[in-house]
Protein backbone atom coordinates (compact mmCIF):
# COMPACT_ATOMS: atom_id res chain seq x y z
CA UNK A 1 0.00 0.00 0.00
CA UNK A 2 1.43 3.05 -1.01
CA UNK A 3 2.48 5.60 1.98
CA UNK A 4 -0.50 7.98 2.92
CA UNK A 5 -0.34 11.70 1.45
CA UNK A 6 -0.96 13.48 4.67
CA UNK A 7 -1.96 16.67 2.53
CA UNK A 8 -4.81 15.00 0.89
CA UNK A 9 -5.58 14.14 5.03
CA UNK A 10 -5.48 17.69 5.69
CA UNK A 11 -7.46 18.49 2.81
CA UNK A 12 -10.22 16.12 3.78
CA UNK A 13 -10.28 17.49 7.64
CA UNK A 14 -10.51 20.55 6.61
CA UNK A 15 -13.70 19.61 4.62
CA UNK A 16 -14.99 17.13 7.31
CA UNK A 17 -14.74 20.25 10.06
CA UNK A 18 -16.73 22.91 7.11
CA UNK A 19 -19.20 20.21 5.89
CA UNK A 20 -19.34 22.11 2.98
CA UNK A 21 -16.92 21.79 -0.09
CA UNK A 22 -16.96 25.33 -1.48
CA UNK A 23 -15.98 26.68 2.31
CA UNK A 24 -13.55 24.41 2.31
CA UNK A 25 -11.85 25.48 -0.48
CA UNK A 26 -11.88 28.77 0.10
CA UNK A 27 -10.49 28.57 3.34
CA UNK A 28 -7.81 26.41 1.50
CA UNK A 29 -7.63 28.43 -1.07
CA UNK A 30 -8.19 25.92 -3.89
CA UNK A 31 -10.84 25.50 -6.34
CA UNK A 32 -13.69 22.71 -5.81
CA UNK A 33 -12.96 21.44 -8.57
CA UNK A 34 -9.05 19.85 -7.64
CA UNK A 35 -10.48 19.95 -3.89
CA UNK A 36 -12.79 16.88 -4.98
CA UNK A 37 -9.94 15.46 -6.79
CA UNK A 38 -7.76 15.30 -3.62
CA UNK A 39 -10.61 13.50 -2.05
CA UNK A 40 -11.47 11.02 -4.06
CA UNK A 41 -7.91 10.23 -4.31
CA UNK A 42 -8.17 9.82 -0.44
CA UNK A 43 -11.02 7.62 -0.61
CA UNK A 44 -9.56 5.35 -3.07
CA UNK A 45 -6.26 5.02 -1.00
CA UNK A 46 -8.55 3.93 2.02
CA UNK A 47 -11.12 1.84 0.34
CA UNK A 48 -14.14 3.67 2.01
CA UNK A 49 -16.13 6.22 0.98
CA UNK A 50 -15.83 9.20 3.52
CA UNK A 51 -18.50 11.53 2.96
CA UNK A 52 -22.38 10.98 1.38
CA UNK A 53 -24.78 13.68 0.44
CA UNK A 54 -27.92 15.03 2.28
CA UNK A 55 -29.10 17.86 0.04
CA UNK A 56 -26.24 20.18 0.30
CA UNK A 57 -24.35 19.17 3.17
CA UNK A 58 -21.20 16.63 3.28
CA UNK A 59 -21.77 14.39 6.09
CA UNK A 60 -19.69 11.95 7.30
CA UNK A 61 -20.20 8.30 6.73
CA UNK A 62 -18.58 5.47 9.55
CA UNK A 63 -15.12 5.37 7.90
CA UNK A 64 -15.22 9.08 7.56
CA UNK A 65 -15.74 9.49 11.48
CA UNK A 66 -12.87 7.05 12.19
CA UNK A 67 -10.47 8.92 9.40
CA UNK A 68 -11.22 12.19 11.35
CA UNK A 69 -10.44 11.45 14.26
CA UNK A 70 -7.34 9.94 13.12
CA UNK A 71 -6.41 12.96 10.83
CA UNK A 72 -7.54 15.14 14.29
CA UNK A 73 -4.81 13.18 15.94
CA UNK A 74 -1.86 13.42 13.35
CA UNK A 75 -2.56 17.19 13.28
CA UNK A 76 -3.03 17.66 16.94
CA UNK A 77 0.23 15.54 17.76
CA UNK A 78 2.34 17.96 15.32
CA UNK A 79 1.03 20.45 17.36
CA UNK A 80 1.63 19.03 20.54
CA UNK A 81 5.58 18.27 19.26
CA UNK A 82 6.00 22.12 18.85
CA UNK A 83 4.58 22.13 22.36
CA UNK A 84 6.70 20.03 23.75
CA UNK A 85 10.10 21.51 21.96
CA UNK A 86 9.22 24.79 22.99
CA UNK A 87 8.54 23.46 26.86
CA UNK A 88 5.01 23.46 27.04
CA UNK A 89 4.55 19.74 27.02
CA UNK A 90 1.21 18.31 25.42
CA UNK A 91 -0.51 14.66 25.05
CA UNK A 92 -2.28 12.83 22.52
CA UNK A 93 -5.44 11.90 23.26
CA UNK A 94 -8.62 9.35 22.41
CA UNK A 95 -12.05 10.86 22.02
CA UNK A 96 -15.15 9.18 23.30
CA UNK A 97 -18.82 11.16 22.72
CA UNK A 98 -21.64 10.15 24.77
CA UNK A 99 -25.26 10.92 24.41
CA UNK A 100 -27.75 11.21 27.21
CA UNK A 101 -31.26 11.33 27.80
CA UNK A 102 -32.17 14.61 29.99
CA UNK A 103 -33.93 11.91 31.98
CA UNK A 104 -30.60 9.95 32.87
CA UNK A 105 -29.19 10.32 36.48
CA UNK A 106 -26.46 12.67 36.48
CA UNK A 107 -24.82 10.10 39.09
CA UNK A 108 -25.03 7.03 37.12
CA UNK A 109 -23.58 8.88 34.42
CA UNK A 110 -20.76 9.74 35.75
CA UNK A 111 -20.16 6.35 38.19
CA UNK A 112 -20.45 4.61 34.51
CA UNK A 113 -18.10 7.32 32.60
CA UNK A 114 -15.66 7.28 36.25
CA UNK A 115 -13.10 4.80 34.73
CA UNK A 116 -12.13 7.23 32.04
CA UNK A 117 -12.11 10.47 33.77
CA UNK A 118 -9.24 10.40 35.42
CA UNK A 119 -7.44 8.95 32.05
CA UNK A 120 -5.23 12.01 30.89
CA UNK A 121 -5.27 10.09 27.51
CA UNK A 122 -8.95 10.16 26.87
CA UNK A 123 -11.38 13.29 25.85
CA UNK A 124 -14.98 12.90 26.57
CA UNK A 125 -17.78 14.60 25.08
CA UNK A 126 -21.65 14.35 26.81
CA UNK A 127 -24.40 15.46 25.22
CA UNK A 128 -27.98 15.51 26.09
CA UNK A 129 -31.09 15.48 24.65
CA UNK A 130 -34.22 13.39 23.54
CA UNK A 131 -33.86 9.89 22.38
CA UNK A 132 -34.82 10.42 18.79
CA UNK A 133 -32.35 13.39 18.82
CA UNK A 134 -29.54 11.56 20.23
CA UNK A 135 -30.23 7.97 18.13
CA UNK A 136 -30.00 10.24 14.92
CA UNK A 137 -26.40 11.54 16.01
CA UNK A 138 -25.61 7.68 16.66
CA UNK A 139 -26.47 7.09 13.53
CA UNK A 140 -24.92 9.94 11.76
CA UNK A 141 -21.66 8.59 13.57
CA UNK A 142 -21.70 11.98 15.55
CA UNK A 143 -21.60 10.18 18.79
CA UNK A 144 -20.08 6.36 19.67
CA UNK A 145 -22.49 5.44 22.87
CA UNK A 146 -25.93 6.54 24.00
CA UNK A 147 -26.84 6.18 27.97
CA UNK A 148 -31.11 5.67 28.41
CA UNK A 149 -33.48 3.96 30.82
CA UNK A 150 -35.21 1.53 28.05
CA UNK A 151 -34.09 -0.40 25.09
CA UNK A 152 -34.51 0.27 21.51
CA UNK A 153 -36.03 -1.84 19.26
CA UNK A 154 -33.73 -3.00 16.52
CA UNK A 155 -35.00 -3.19 13.09
CA UNK A 156 -33.00 -3.88 9.69
CA UNK A 157 -32.05 -0.53 8.48
CA UNK A 158 -30.95 0.39 12.04
CA UNK A 159 -28.67 -2.37 13.77
CA UNK A 160 -29.13 -0.94 17.65
CA UNK A 161 -27.37 -3.26 20.07
CA UNK A 162 -29.03 -2.02 24.05
CA UNK A 163 -26.64 -3.16 26.70
CA UNK A 164 -27.96 -3.77 30.31
CA UNK A 165 -25.90 -1.61 32.72
CA UNK A 166 -27.56 -1.93 35.44
CA UNK A 167 -31.09 -2.32 37.36
CA UNK A 168 -31.85 0.24 40.07
CA UNK A 169 -34.71 0.37 43.16
CA UNK A 170 -37.20 2.74 42.94
CA UNK A 171 -38.43 5.16 46.26
CA UNK A 172 -40.18 7.20 47.55
CA UNK A 173 -37.74 10.07 49.35
CA UNK A 174 -38.34 12.99 51.61
CA UNK A 175 -37.44 15.16 54.40
CA UNK A 176 -36.68 13.61 57.32
CA UNK A 177 -39.47 13.49 60.10
CA UNK A 178 -41.63 11.72 62.24
CA UNK A 179 -43.96 10.85 59.81
CA UNK A 180 -41.81 8.47 57.59
CA UNK A 181 -41.87 6.00 60.16
CA UNK A 182 -45.24 5.22 59.81
CA UNK A 183 -45.77 6.18 56.30
CA UNK A 184 -48.38 3.70 54.35
CA UNK A 185 -47.83 3.14 51.09
CA UNK A 186 -49.74 3.54 48.68
CA UNK A 187 -52.51 4.90 51.34
CA UNK A 188 -51.24 7.55 52.75
CA UNK A 189 -50.67 8.82 49.04
CA UNK A 190 -53.73 10.17 49.09
CA UNK A 191 -53.03 13.03 51.36
CA UNK A 192 -49.26 13.14 51.10
CA UNK A 193 -48.10 15.08 48.10
CA UNK A 194 -46.06 13.82 45.80
CA UNK A 195 -43.26 14.81 42.99
CA UNK A 196 -43.27 12.86 39.96
CA UNK A 197 -41.45 11.68 36.68
CA UNK A 198 -43.55 12.89 33.28
CA UNK A 199 -46.02 9.97 31.97
CA UNK A 200 -43.51 8.86 28.87
CA UNK A 201 -41.28 7.60 32.04
CA UNK A 202 -41.59 3.90 32.73
CA UNK A 203 -40.62 3.83 36.15
CA UNK A 204 -43.85 6.13 36.58
CA UNK A 205 -45.76 4.07 34.38
CA UNK A 206 -45.29 1.54 37.13
CA UNK A 207 -46.46 3.67 39.98
CA UNK A 208 -49.41 4.44 38.30
CA UNK A 209 -50.26 1.36 37.96
CA UNK A 210 -49.76 0.31 41.90
CA UNK A 211 -51.70 3.21 42.81
CA UNK A 212 -54.76 3.03 40.19
CA UNK A 213 -55.41 -0.57 41.52
CA UNK A 214 -55.40 0.60 45.02
CA UNK A 215 -57.78 3.20 44.05
CA UNK A 216 -55.97 5.77 45.18
CA UNK A 217 -55.57 9.42 43.86
CA UNK A 218 -52.41 11.14 45.08
CA UNK A 219 -51.84 14.79 45.05
CA UNK A 220 -48.98 15.41 42.57
CA UNK A 221 -47.17 18.80 43.19
CA UNK A 222 -45.20 18.65 40.15
CA UNK A 223 -44.02 16.65 37.66
CA UNK A 224 -40.98 16.84 36.09
CA UNK A 225 -38.68 15.16 32.74
CA UNK A 226 -35.47 16.18 34.14
CA UNK A 227 -34.01 13.66 37.06
CA UNK A 228 -31.46 17.05 37.98
CA UNK A 229 -34.59 18.94 38.45
CA UNK A 230 -36.54 16.27 40.61
CA UNK A 231 -33.52 15.83 42.92
CA UNK A 232 -33.69 19.80 43.33
CA UNK A 233 -37.32 20.15 43.90
CA UNK A 234 -37.20 16.88 46.24
CA UNK A 235 -34.58 19.23 48.82
CA UNK A 236 -37.02 21.96 48.94
CA UNK A 237 -40.37 20.27 48.67
CA UNK A 238 -42.40 19.23 51.61
CA UNK A 239 -43.82 16.59 49.26
CA UNK A 240 -42.10 13.21 48.33
CA UNK A 241 -39.56 12.60 45.22
CA UNK A 242 -40.18 9.54 42.87
CA UNK A 243 -36.89 8.46 42.49
CA UNK A 244 -33.74 6.17 41.68
CA UNK A 245 -32.19 6.42 45.24
CA UNK A 246 -28.59 6.77 43.30
CA UNK A 247 -30.38 9.52 41.92
CA UNK A 248 -30.51 11.68 45.37
CA UNK A 249 -27.48 9.99 46.97
CA UNK A 250 -25.34 12.43 48.16
CA UNK A 251 -28.82 13.73 49.87
CA UNK A 252 -29.53 10.37 51.48
CA UNK A 253 -25.85 10.38 52.43
CA UNK A 254 -26.05 13.89 54.03
CA UNK A 255 -29.51 13.10 55.91
CA UNK A 256 -31.07 15.58 53.75
CA UNK A 257 -33.97 13.49 52.45
CA UNK A 258 -34.25 9.85 53.67
CA UNK A 259 -36.13 6.79 52.12
CA UNK A 260 -39.60 6.70 52.96
CA UNK A 261 -40.22 3.93 51.16
CA UNK A 262 -39.12 1.43 48.91
CA UNK A 263 -41.15 0.49 45.91
CA UNK A 264 -40.11 -3.30 44.88
CA UNK A 265 -42.32 -3.46 42.15
CA UNK A 266 -40.80 -0.54 40.31
CA UNK A 267 -37.24 -0.78 38.71
CA UNK A 268 -35.14 1.74 37.07
CA UNK A 269 -32.94 0.25 34.28
CA UNK A 270 -30.18 1.87 32.48
CA UNK A 271 -28.71 1.25 29.05
CA UNK A 272 -25.89 1.69 26.69
CA UNK A 273 -27.19 1.68 22.96
CA UNK A 274 -24.62 1.25 20.15
CA UNK A 275 -24.86 0.79 16.66
CA UNK A 276 -23.07 -2.44 14.83
CA UNK A 277 -20.06 -0.66 13.55
CA UNK A 278 -17.14 -2.08 10.86
CA UNK A 279 -14.79 0.01 12.85
CA UNK A 280 -15.96 0.60 16.68
CA UNK A 281 -14.29 2.84 19.50
CA UNK A 282 -12.45 0.70 21.28
CA UNK A 283 -12.81 2.87 24.69
CA UNK A 284 -16.62 1.55 24.84
CA UNK A 285 -15.50 -2.37 25.17
CA UNK A 286 -13.55 -0.94 28.32
CA UNK A 287 -16.37 0.51 29.46
CA UNK A 288 -18.96 -2.63 28.74
CA UNK A 289 -16.66 -4.96 30.36
CA UNK A 290 -18.04 -6.69 33.33
CA UNK A 291 -20.96 -4.19 33.07
CA UNK A 292 -23.08 -5.35 30.19
CA UNK A 293 -25.72 -7.99 31.13
CA UNK A 294 -27.73 -9.84 28.75
CA UNK A 295 -30.02 -7.66 26.51
CA UNK A 296 -33.57 -7.28 27.37
CA UNK A 297 -36.00 -9.10 25.00
CA UNK A 298 -37.18 -5.99 23.71
CA UNK A 299 -33.55 -4.77 22.57
CA UNK A 300 -30.88 -7.16 21.02
CA UNK A 301 -30.00 -10.63 21.78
Amino acid sequence: MAALNYRHLRYFRAVAHEGNLTRAAERLNLSQSALSVQLQKLELQLGHPLFERQGKRLVLTEAGRIALDYADTVFQAGEELLSTLQGRGGQSRQMLRVGAITTLSRNFQIEFLRPLMARRDVGLVVRSGTMGELLARLEAHELDLVLSNRPVQRDARTPWHSHLLDVQPVSLVGRPGPESAGFRFPLDLATWPVLLPSLDSDIRTGFDRILEVAGVRPVILAEVDDMAMLRLMARESPGLALVPPIVVRDELKAGVLVEWCRIPEVKETFYAIAQSRRFPNPLIAGLLSGKSRPEDPEGIP
